[in-house]
């Protein structure tokens, strides 16, 4: 017995060191990520180099330019954004995670530059644009100076703080706790940009002078209580009272929320509160030498009211824009995103307002509400080229769940009319998406790798240059697009040529293909579902299946209403004739085409179109389809070979088809058997080609690819019932050799069934509920096996079997490799290494789990690392979006 277990321990470790993947072998990395992530919540601008930053709730930072140029940064600490903002100009944006890690990140890199942990909780946050200097303030109400160092790639804090109790005794007023610092803005157009606004959560508002070392004025509840003192007018009119103004104002302390600058001069603040209130405040001063006294003038300060009722929403986010109009900076609009009654519809109101020069009045000249398109996440006012975010807005970005972004153009914002008239439909435009995945929403999708230097390749590539792209949107009033810079990233390199495209297809029918060679995707054909000139019934339903033939350059287009449509890749444009064929009419039409030609319909399937495959010469594609029956169609002579009825034992659909070709073997007993044969002569497996098709509860059937007659009446399928996911043939050269077991030593490894038995078994006993189990069930001289037979791999939600292709076709349920996996899985492909001497397994779980096995074994190379980095929602259609190519290139859309 003690010899036999070291052959049988010798002759398993054999097999699982053939061949197989090392983490050596692979470089995962990210080469690009288009759309917005569903988990966006705030908003940045740089509006000197014309690029967005869009943060999330899950620490990634995705960042938008023009060209489609986009790119994802991500921090390895999984966190919401509450601060973001670039350093204009520079290629840095800095961040704000809510663990208080202030990280500057790199854009032409695409890393981190630097790091720096912060030891108390950061309230405010703010950059003083122009220069490398930063203001943080913190929840014990102490402000901050940090420098970041370009060179040593480094933040610096400086020794110059700011508590709260000096910036009160200063200002001559007691608390009995320390506020919170909620707000630190520089003072936009002072020369050196020595004053910087410091506002805590209690209401107060100061004005330091950072170079002189002094408060220089002091606003907040004190005033209020002056100013109902001095019993002051009501100033409330017919335009004032559209926006519900009022000059009753509380003395009670009133906790602030948001606030921004509302004037280019930095005269006017606008702080929005808690009880839902806007307070207009005059930050104007006089003299600023040291004798002057700290200014506290309680006639400055006007109340904005939105809504007359008792418990309002807190005024969340405040944005100023001035406009041509307004006089003096006396006035402009304000966007507000709060303010309204509980309850009340959610909008985001536009306010066009004046006001006198000491802000003795306030008018509002019109009001806006925008209604959103889903909940409200971030918004940001975006300038004209050139310009200061003081300047008149061009465009306004509104940022809603789950990751919806809507630009409206600034100047129909501006064009605002009185009160009284009728307002304006005002429309926004989308977020202009390079792959679109809702609108329309897409249903299926492809990643092709085509042949280097190949003619196909070279058609694409004349397509391309002659700049047939997706050009941006223009905004209703006339706008450019605002987003128009960016840095593209080199990751693989320029000129390489076309040799990948990604086909999309849609619910609407439509089919969209793109140059997926770089890491800029761009668009290269829309094929429209309705082909003009020929009326289809159900030509319009959604694409549910797609493949492309390098072979012949042709892609095939399968819906849910049964209908096949094949495209040829011709380049230029044309007539050319197209054929349809049903089940009582085969007639031939002339279409216009440009590029891909609809050579061919298929209208004979009664059922959706579940898998398609090409022939390994491309003139035959094998159809799969929803209610289990399989169908050959040849596009060559538009006939259709044969149609089965639906798969023995199985009511389920199929989820896919493999033609595989053979070379004739020189040996008869090597040839499998065939049954239910109607042809001899065609049957016969020399130089034919095998149809194995898989149905989604794990039946594996093969039929004749030029018959349809089925080659063995067993279907192969795991002994207990599952559900299957995908199946993949692993080639081990072109011929199939016939597969003799030696009993002999399949006696010898089997004999300690015990210990064979706790590995598991393809029987429900012998399976291991979470725990990955490993078993050899055939030993005949597997290293040789391996150089001329290729393997049939079969993914399962709950486990991983590779069998010999051969005992496969010969009906054989015996695997070589079993692997039970501890969580469900719902997609799975298979790739070579770089030095294409072994294979690797990709398997994404249902919980968003990524995972990278090597083959034959089953071994777990890496888990999680693409998708630390995506960090999505599992969806139920990703079997269908998800895509990859031999080489390990894979796309999975969201």
């Amino acid at each position: 017995m003690f010899p036999k277990r070291l052959l049988q321990k010798a002759m398993h470790q054999h097999v699982i060191n053939q061949g197989g993947l090392s983490s050596t072998d692979l470089n995962i990395q990210m080469i690009l990520h288009y759309g917005i992530p569903s988990t966006a919540s705030i908003l940045a601008f740089d509006p000197i180099q014309r690029i967005l930053a869009i943060g999330t709730l899950d620490g990634r930072i995705k960042i938008i330019g023009g060209d489609n140029i986009e790119c994802l940064l991500v921090s390895p600490i999984k966190a919401p954004y509450k601060h973001l903002e670039f350093l204009h100009n520079q290629g840095y944006v800095v961040s704000v995670s809510n663990e208080n890690d202030i990280r500057v990140w790199d854009l032409e890199h695409r890393h981190v530059a630097c790091y720096l942990q912060w030891e108390s909780n950061i309230t405010a946050f703010s950059v003083i644009q122009g220069t490398a200097f930063m203001y943080v303030g913190d929840e014990y109400g102490v402000m901050s100076v940090l420098r970041f160092d370009v060179e040593e790639a480094k933040l610096l804090l400086l020794p110059y703080r700011i508590p709260a109790t000096v910036a009160l005794d200063a200002a001559k007023i007691s608390v009995t706790l320390h506020p919170s610092v909620v707000g630190v803005f520089p003072q936009p157009c002072i020369a050196n940009r020595s004053r910087v606004l410091i506002a805590y959560d209690n209401g107060l508002i100061i004005l330091w002078d950072v170079s002189e070392d002094r408060i220089v004025l002091v606003r907040g509840y004190t005033d209020l209580q002056a100013k109902n003192e001095g019993g002051a007018k009501n100033q409330s009119s017919t335009e004032t009272e559209t926006c519900g103004q009022s000059s009753d104002l509380d003395h009670e302390e009133k906790e602030i929320c948001s606030l921004c600058w509302a004037s280019a001069d930095g005269s006017v603040l606008a702080v929005g509160y808690t009880d839902g209130d806007v307070l207009f405040w005059n930050i104007s001063s006089g003299s600023s030498t040291k004798e002057e006294k700290v200014a506290v003038l309680s006639s400055n300060v006007v109340k904005l009211q939105l809504s007359s009722g008792k418990r309002r929403i807190p005024v969340i986010v405040l944005h100023w824009s001035a406009t041509k109009k307004s006089k003096n900076g006396c006035g402009g609009q304000l966007y507000i995103y709060g303010g309204d009654e509980i309850g009340s519809e959610e909008v985001l109101t536009v306010l066009s307002l004046e006001w006198s020069s000491r802000l003795e009045s306030l008018r509002c000249v019109s009001r806006l509400d925008l209604t959103l398109h889903g909940s409200f996440a971030d918004m940001i006012l975006l300038p004209g080229g050139g310009s200061t975010l003081m300047d008149p807005a061009a465009s306004l970005f509104v940022l809603t769940n789950p990751g919806q972004l809507h630009a409206y153009d600034g100047t129909s914002l501006c064009t605002l009319s009185s009160p009284q008239e009728e307002k304006p439909q005002i429309q926004p435009e989308p977020f202009p998406e390079l792959i679109p995945l809702l609108d329309p929403c897409i249903t299926v999708g492809k990643l092709i790798t085509l042949p280097k230097g190949g003619n196909y390749s070279k058609i694409l590539s004349e397509v391309a240059s002659a700049g047939k792209g997706q050009p941006l949107p223009v905004l209703p009033a006339g706008t450019n697009w605002p987003l128009t810079g960016g840095v593209p990233s080199t990751a693989l390199g320029e000129g390489l040529g076309i040799e990948r495209m990604y086909v999309a297809g849609y619910q609407d029918g439509s089919v969209r293909i793109w140059d997926a060679t770089n890491p800029v995707f761009s668009i290269l054909f829309v094929l429209e579902g309705e082909i003009n000139g020929i009326k289809v019934p159900g030509d319009r339903a959604p694409v549910s299946a797609l493949e492309f033939c390098c072979v012949s350059g042709s892609l095939a287009v399968g819906n849910e209403c049964g209908l096949v449509r094949v495209y040829t890749l011709v380049g230029g444009s044309g007539e050319m004739g197209c054929q349809f064929v049903s089940e009582t009419v085969s007639e031939a039409h002339s279409l216009h085409y440009e590029g891909f030609h609809c050579a061919a319909m298929f209208s004979v399937l009664k059922s959706s179109i579940s898998a398609l495959t090409y022939s390994t010469s491309g003139g035959h594609i094998a159809v799969g389809c929803g209610n289990g029956q399989v169908s050959m169609l040849d596009i060559r002579s538009f006939l259709v070979l044969f149609l089965t009825d639906s798969i023995p034992g199985s009511s389920t659909s199929v989820i896919s088809v493999i033609l595989k070709s053979f070379k004739p073997l020189d040996s008869p007993v090597n040839s499998p058997k065939v049954v239910e044969s109607k042809s001899p002569k065609q049957d016969s497996t020399a130089g034919s080609e095998f149809l194995f098709v898989l149905t989604r509860n794990a039946r594996i059937v093969i039929f004749n690819g030029l018959s349809g007659s089925m080659i063995s009446s067993r279907p192969v399928h795991p002994k207990s019932e599952s559900i299957a996911v995908a199946m993949h043939i692993i080639d081990g050269g072109n011929s199939i050799s016939g597969l003799k077991k030696d009993k002999h030593s399949k006696q010898l490894f089997m004999e300690d069934t015990s210990q064979m038995d706790s590995k598991g078994s393809d029987s429900p006993s012998g399976s291991k509920s979470g725990d990955e189990l490993l078993h050899l069930e055939e030993t005949t001289s597997y290293s040789e096996q391996r150089l001329m037979n290729p393997l049939l791999l079969l993914c399962c939600e709950d486990a991983l079997r590779l069998y010999g292709l051969s005992s496969v076709i010969q009906g054989e349920n015996n695997s070589i490799y079993k692997a039970s996996l501890g969580q469900p899985c719902c997609w799975s492909a298979t790739f070579r290494s770089k030095e294409e001497n072994a294979y690797g397994l990709i398997l994404l779980y249902q919980n968003g789990l990524l995972e990278i096995r090597s083959l034959p074994n089953f071994a777990v190379i890496e888990e999680s690392s693409l998708m630390s980095i995506l960090r999505w929602n599992f969806k139920t259609n990703f079997a269908k979006t998800m895509s990859s190519t031999e080489n390990g290139h894979v796309t999975l859309l969201s």
